[in-house]
């Protein structure tokens, strides 16, 4: 109904995110490309994340993209979009013309070195990635009467500290004690 109701009102585009997990709804990958399709909508396949609030994320309940793209275009035949976009999304588009899908391959295919992507949560805190471990309270500076330039330099100086990437996979990683929903994801 929510779907429903954005197109209605004129939203355009309007995208609906899918998490496929491996053992709960791989299968369905090509199901949701045909509503998509039959609604006129992006949908865009994100990887599962260890970003979970059970933390009962493991690499084999990923299911990349590649396996994503691979199932839909065997039915849907897919191509590239080209684009010159910092956004997190590949898109492709079905070569019938009935519209785009969209994946983030976060996991399988970090693109950490073209991210330029932020988060402020709901409680005024900000983070320079999903993964970050830090967080700076922009919060306090306003309310402890920080002027715009105060905040702007507490915000040049997270960006300062912006990761190179999130190293999952690596002995390196550390799950965030947040969860997306948490962030602001």
């Amino acid at each position: 109904d929510g779907i429903d109701a954005a197109l209605e009102a004129g939203f355009d585009p309007v995208k609906v995110n899918v998490v496929l997990m491996r053992g709960v709804n791989e299968d369905e990958a090509v199901d949701f490309a045909a509503f998509g399709r039959d609604k006129g909508v992006e949908v865009r396949f994100i990887e599962f994340m260890p970003l979970d609030a059970d933390q009962g994320w493991t690499r084999d309940t990923v299911v990349p993209a590649a396996e994503t793209l691979a199932a839909i275009g065997a039915v849907f035949p897919l191509e590239p979009v080209p684009t010159k976009s910092t956004a997190p999304a590949t898109r492709y588009r079905y070569l019938d013309g009935r519209g785009t899908v969209g994946v983030v391959a976060s996991v399988t295919q970090p693109f950490c070195g073209d991210c330029d992507r932020v988060r402020l949560t709901a409680e005024g805190r900000f983070r320079t990635c999903l993964f970050s471990t830090d967080e700076t309270d922009l919060r306090a500076v306003l309310r402890g009467g920080g002027s715009d330039d105060d905040l702007a330099a507490a915000v040049r100086g997270a960006v300062g500290t912006k990761w190179a990437g999130h190293a999952i996979g690596q002995v390196t990683f550390t799950r965030p004690a947040r969860t997306m929903s948490q962030i602001g994801g």
